[in-house]
């Protein structure tokens, strides 16, 4: 919050804090039910919920009814904020395909029941949400399933040649997209085109060399006065940089590697299934999300668009992430716990081992 004030406050004053803070506000309280209610729960309504996200996707490429920015129809008007339904079916589809995988376990190794019908809906979604376009979401959601389905036992000789087909599709898609084309170009060629597509990364570059190791102090960069675009959102990262310096940016990387640490032991303890899919496609989701964003705005990765969890501004981002931590804290709370036979309600007796993944195949 603070840094979303440094780095808005000379353009916005206190109104993004304010929007930012209301999001917050919801997301704790997100957070804190979906800590205390029995994820089993979500099991049971994972594909209730999966279908309501399905339809926002479609509502949203409706003119009249998406709000259009940017070249994207991707955000609906509540009234006071806008709110971004692909940030709601990341969430969903992971909650969806920890149940398949929790239901199906034992026939995940199987082409069909393992690969087939599970891409049919990571397919769907990732499609609505890769035609709005949005490329950077749709990349990510695409490779938090692939992590799944191999965690969940998908033989590697099957997945490879259809991920490596999907990767082409990708691939092609950015060629024929002037936008994203030159992106790619600026990411390849960035001094060449600093004053032109390569703007937004030379500037990022010049706010980290500025900072230095300890920065310039809060509050006085100086590339957030408009020279860095999109300073408050997908390049914050840049502002902490320059005004709190290294030893702050490697400080958030680690906050992110705990992040992934502590959701994978949280995964390997979890009590089921289901519980143990949940807990690593959340993880998974945060942490490539995070590592996208730095590898951008560090120039390691061409520009993507996706925010950096919990510190960009963007309020349906904050809002699904903390309630993904706390999905996560259920799934901690519970893991290890005594449940007698009526409770677990044909739950797996075992979760997956790493003999699942057939690495030798």
């Amino acid at each position: 919050m603070v840094m979303l004030y440094s780095s808005a406050a000379a353009k916005e004053g206190t109104h993004l804090l304010r929007m930012q803070s209301i999001w917050c506000g919801a997301g704790l309280i997100a957070a804190v039910v979906l800590a205390r209610i029995d994820y089993q729960l979500f099991k049971k309504l994972a594909w209730i919920m999966l279908a309501i996200a399905i339809i926002l996707l479609i509502l949203v490429l409706i003119p009249g009814i998406g709000v259009r920015r940017g070249g994207s129809r991707r955000w609906f008007s509540i009234g006071f904020a806008l709110f971004q339904p692909s940030e709601l079916a990341k969430l969903c589809l992971i909650i969806a395909l920890a149940a398949y995988a929790d239901r199906f376990q034992r026939h995940m190794s199987k082409f069909g029941k393992g690969l087939i019908i599970p891409g049919l809906f990571i397919g769907l979604v990732v499609g609505l949400i890769f035609v709005e376009p949005d490329r950077g979401s749709s990349a990510l959601i695409a490779a938090v399933c692939g992590v799944m389905l191999v965690v969940a036992g998908v033989k590697l000789r099957h997945l490879i040649p259809i991920g490596t087909l999907g990767l082409a599709l990708f691939v092609f898609s950015l060629l024929n997209d002037p936008v994203r084309g030159s992106r790619i170009h600026s990411w390849l060629n960035q001094e060449e085109t600093r004053a032109k597509t390569g703007y937004q990364g030379w500037q990022a570059m010049l706010a980290f060399g500025s900072g230095g190791t300890t920065g310039l102090g809060l509050g006085n960069g100086r590339q957030k006065l408009g020279f860095v675009p999109e300073g408050h959102t997908d390049f914050i990262l840049s502002v902490v940089g320059e005004e709190l310096g290294l030893v702050a940016t490697v400080g958030v990387v680690a906050g992110f590697l705990v992040i992934l640490i502590c959701g994978v032991f949280i995964a390997l303890r979890a009590r089921d299934t289901f519980g143990y899919m949940l807990a690593t496609g959340i993880t998974f989701l945060i942490s490539l999300q995070a590592f996208i964003n730095i590898g951008v705005v560090t120039g390691a990765l061409p520009n993507k668009g996706l925010a950096l969890p919990f510190i960009s501004y963007g309020g349906s981002s904050l809002l699904m992430m903390l309630s993904c931590v706390g999905v996560l804290f259920n799934i901690a709370a519970q893991s290890g716990a005594d449940h007698d036979e009526s409770e677990s309600d044909n739950l797996p007796s075992h979760k997956p081992t790493l003999s699942s993944f057939e690495l030798s195949a």
